[in-house]
């Protein structure tokens, strides 16, 4: 049975770091595909300009307006493919922000006018365009739900993972510890009493690169990947948090097996 372990967590940034055991890289690598590509998110599709004599063009802000993240409500809202309305747009897979700003002043995420209040930016301080003295910027945009395989603005994360190591020591063939310990760029290793020993709280950093089993003498320090245990690293940009991104992605890997097997019953 598959398990999975939290390692860290930075509350700040929402970063986390997790071990997947008893399973294979192709299902890892599934779920970290589930995640970028199939989680929903809200993002800025369409923008509606009534007046901007800024400095920017009216394309270049809407590539900005696309790339703030928003927070969403994947419960609330559906992707238009699957909404009642057929994809024309209406309140259960869209929402409408404006924005009506003068100079001088810097026009940030913070100043969007979003009409449904469960939904803001995530990164308020975002800035979208400088004003000077007398210039405007107004316009009507429409945030719908997506995915990060229709673009990227949609994807909720950046996810990478490992193989966990495997380190095995064999203390009296190991002459040379202190070389080894300082060759390691992760600082995996500490040497006590002169002898090489792990430092657990930097083992998972390993990026298996060898350096240490190329200066080991007598072969004394072995590194291998697992092939059963890997570590996630997920970042996510702020539309949602860790555990509903893993929540939707098992649900949609689910619900896609769930139409395979469908289809070949039939």
């Amino acid at each position: 049975m598959t398990d999975i372990e939290l390692v860290t967590k930075d509350k700040n940034s929402g970063r986390v770091q997790f071990l997947i055991k008893n399973t294979s890289a192709a299902f890892v690598n599934s779920i970290r595909r589930f995640m970028t590509e199939s989680v929903p998110t809200l993002a800025i599709e369409d923008v509606e300009f009534t007046k901007n004599n800024s400095a920017l063009y009216e394309e270049t802000i809407a590539h900005r307006l696309g790339l703030i993240a928003l927070e969403t409500d994947i419960k609330t809202y559906n992707l238009p493919s699957k909404c009642k309305c057929n994809g024309e747009g209406c309140a259960r897979c869209s929402v409408k922000i404006i924005l009506s700003a003068k100079g001088p002043c810097t026009v940030y995420a913070e100043d969007l006018k979003i009409k449904d209040p469960k939904i803001k930016p995530a990164h308020t301080k975002t800035p979208i365009v400088k004003l000077l003295k007398g210039q405007e910027l107004e316009f009507e945009a429409t945030a719908v739900l997506g995915q990060g395989k229709q673009h990227m603005k949609w994807s909720p994360c950046l996810i990478w993972y490992k193989h966990k190591p495997i380190i095995e020591i064999d203390d009296k063939k190991c002459t040379n510890a202190e070389a080894v310990a300082k060759s390691c760029p992760v600082s995996v290793y500490n040497t006590k009493d002169g002898k090489l020993v792990i430092n657990k709280e930097n083992y998972l950093k390993c990026t298996l690169c060898n350096a240490c089993v190329d200066i080991a003498e007598n072969n004394s320090v072995k590194v291998t990947p697992s092939q059963t245990e890997f570590v996630m690293h997920l970042e996510p940009w702020g539309q949602l948090t860790p555990t509903e991104i893993l929540s939707a992605a098992t649900d949609q890997f689910r619900e896609l097996l769930t139409e395979l097997d469908d289809k070949l019953s039939k």
